[in-house]
């Protein structure tokens, strides 16, 4: 029987019909304990909060060989056959009853090593979750030919590095130089407009690859892991880096992961999961654009690479760099607290790189236009896109929804049209020959009725990127229009004129940059009722400008927003640090992350009451809410609440240790309702 189970068990598995593990081979005497070590701890493939612990089982003398620390491993738990890691050999135990023997060894490759595993261990405790949720994240499933193939010999990694990009940053040199000579250094790197930060980052890797060191590299999608790959293969050779992606196929993820794992690849470059690639001798750690939301893993328990990589820069006494054209709070507080160093350039650098920015609703251009405060495309946008395609360069136009018109309205009373089958939003997805139809269920509407005023007419609350589209076409004939979206992402665009219209996150790279770039509706992102609305909006409008030609070189910025706007403000100045110490200034008078831990718990109201009731909070902690979740019904309830609940920094791990004992007794009594917990969620509001 394994380790612990001399009470009841509680787990939900079914009762086993002989005694818990005791496999037949055992019971006749078949079988014998290996001479060394015979003692192997498990951590279980079991999903239960109350077992997230190592078990103890028996090796025997014919798996002796095979079971080595960090392997693949069968074992029978309470009755069934599951999967599971052998974290470590002993030679004794502190269990008093009989011990199962391991039923066989999957596979003998050591695919977690020790320090994956204090890894795991440790970001399971920071969230709150269970260190084989952690583990499902970080070790991808097994392929058996790849793992046959034998490994190759480490590549080498010998070619000069020009540091003459990093010089152009106060600091840049001194971190280059920090590198060369394998000392730890954390820094915060705001990007130039028009920087080919591929590039840096590849020269960063590459000199920790010269010293025998490994670098892992983690980027938000795909077309960035194209290009920072492409540039550390340039730069370190094709053998001394590797790609992990979701894109790859089963057998090639595996193939590349063993690679990095055997310690073959000293430079992984990768999207979210690479966060944890086991890297050998690690020296440098980067994460590209950390207020993504691709960052955040959507599975238990929703780590953030950011995090992730500090907490391995820490453990390991490696370099972070925490880079991006725009700067979020989370980035803003390792700077204050004094852990990492900002890399940013002088002034007189920034002004010879950055294009001009003008917003709408300046008084010149309304002295002009009087309609510029209120139309969609004022006179100064188009002046800008004609100026930028009459000089033989594109024009990035960004749109924030995508589609053709994605929100529907009553033309009279502007109440939003919703769908008569299942109250869904309308939406005109087609052209205006096609009758609108709803978001949620597809169904189509061809007799609306408003049911405020009962007006049959509709209007467009929000234009998206299809339609903008269509209206460029007609506002300037015989200049191509592309669009760059859900449906097809562009990676580049020919350095002619033509119209890009995308949605953010979505803008191809143009050949020699962009003339203009028209930022529209920026209400659209101001307004959202979020926490992050103005940071995000500053970073999605910061990703689009750099692409931008330089203000020398004719390069402008026209954002639809008013300059009061702080964010807008931070734009005009490229100064997103100014902007984020504003933000994390705000969240501390507020109490908001980063400036506390915040546990998001979302259930039934039932569940989470009963949770935060034996919640064993400390005397910091705070509770907020809880807060209904959709609409209520006739008699003001909903079927799912939510309740927020904040500490002070200091008490965070406190926090995450109580909701992760409150779940595991709860699992162990068998609630029916689960209660979804996030530990610093992304979306607040």
């Amino acid at each position: 029987m394994p380790e612990g189970t001399e009470t009841t068990p509680l787990w939900d598995l079914p009762k086993p019909k002989r005694p818990a593990g005791r496999p037949k081979a055992a019971r006749k005497g078949q079988q014998q304990p290996a001479a060394h070590d015979p003692i192997a701890r498990i951590v279980v493939d079991v999903p239960l909060a109350h077992l997230d612990r190592t078990f103890d089982y028996q090796v025997p003398d014919k798996l002796d060989a095979d079971a080595v620390p960090g392997c693949r491993v069968r074992v029978r738990f309470a009755g069934q056959l599951v999967d599971g890691f052998l974290i470590e050999r002993a030679a004794t135990t502190e269990h008093t009853g009989r011990l199962a023997f391991l039923e066989r060894v999957t596979s003998s490759e050591p695919v977690l090593s020790p320090r994956l595993a204090a890894l795991a261990r440790t970001v399971a405790q920071r969230y709150g979750g269970t260190m084989i949720d952690v583990l499902r994240l970080a070790i991808p499933p097994r392929h058996a030919k790849a793992e046959g193939e034998p490994p190759s010999d480490r590549a080498q990694v010998t070619a000069p590095v020009d540091g003459a990009g990093w010089a152009r940053y106060q600091r840049g040199e001194a971190f280059l130089d920090a590198l060369r000579s394998n000392r730890q250094a954390h820094a915060v790197w705001q990007a130039l407009p028009g920087e080919d930060w591929p590039a840096r980052l590849a020269e960063a890797a590459a000199v920790v690859a010269a010293n025998g060191r490994g670098a892992v590299l983690v980027v938000p999608d795909q077309r960035d892991l194209t290009r920072v790959h492409a540039a550390c293969a340039a730069l370190a050779g094709e053998d001394a880096v590797v790609a992990l992606s979701a894109e790859l196929g089963p057998a090639e993820r595996y193939r590349r992961w063993l690679a990095v794992s055997r310690g073959t690849v000293p430079i992984v470059v990768g999207t979210r999961a690479t966060m944890f690639a086991p890297v050998a001798d690690p020296a440098l750690y980067v994460v590209w654009d950390d207020g993504d939301d691709l960052h955040v893993d959507p599975h238990m328990p929703y780590p953030q690479v950011r995090d992730v990589l500090t907490l391995r820069a820490h453990a390991d006494g490696a370099s972070l760099v925490v880079a991006g054209f725009a700067r979020t709070a989370e980035a803003q507080l390792l700077v204050e607290t004094g852990w990492a160093h900002p890399v940013v350039a002088s002034r007189e650098e920034l002004r010879k790189a950055a294009p001009r920015v003008t917003p709408v609703g300046e008084d010149f251009d309304v002295a002009r236009d009087e309609a510029a405060r209120a139309a969609r495309l004022p006179a100064v946008a188009f002046e800008a896109a004609r100026q930028a395609l009459a000089a033989g360069a594109p024009v990035l136009v960004q749109v924030p929804r995508r589609g053709y018109v994605p929100a529907l309205a009553c033309a009279q009373c502007r109440t939003p049209a919703h769908c008569r089958h299942c109250a869904g939003p309308l939406a005109l997805s087609g052209g205006p020959g096609h009758p609108p139809s709803c978001r949620w269920c597809g169904a189509p509407e061809g007799n609306f009725r408003c049911v405020a005023c009962g007006s049959p007419r509709l209007r467009a609350m929000v234009v998206g990127s299809k339609r903008t589209a269509e209206e460029l076409g007609r506002a300037f004939p015989g200049v191509p229009v592309r669009t760059s979206g859900a449906q097809e992402v562009l990676a580049t665009v020919p350095g002619r004129p033509a119209l890009v219209v995308c949605t953010p996150g979505a803008e191809p790279v143009a050949e020699g940059g962009y003339g203009a770039a028209l930022l529209l509706d920026g209400w659209a992102l101001l307004g959202r009722q979020d926490l992050r609305a103005a940071e995000e909006t500053l970073r999605r409008w910061m990703a689009a400008g750099a692409l931008v030609r330089p203000s020398s070189e004719g390069g402008r910025i026209v954002v639809g927003a008013e300059a009061s706007l702080t964010p807008v403000q931070a734009l005009m100045r490229w100064d997103p640090a100014w902007h984020a110490e504003r933000e994390l200034a705000e969240r501390r008078e507020l109490g908001f992350p980063p400036a506390v831990r915040m546990a998001s718990l979302e259930g039934t109201p039932e569940a989470v009451a009963a949770l935060l009731e034996e919640l064993a909070l400390p005397e910091s902690g705070e509770v907020l809410g809880p807060v209904p979740l959709g609409e209520p019904d006739e008699e003001g309830r909903t079927e799912r609440e939510r309740a927020l609940v904040r500490v002070p920094r200091s008490d965070g791990r406190t926090l995450a240790s109580a909701l992760a004992a409150a779940q595991a007794r709860r699992v162990a009594r068998k609630e029916p309702s689960p209660v979804r917990v996030q530990l610093d969620p992304l979306e607040l509001i």
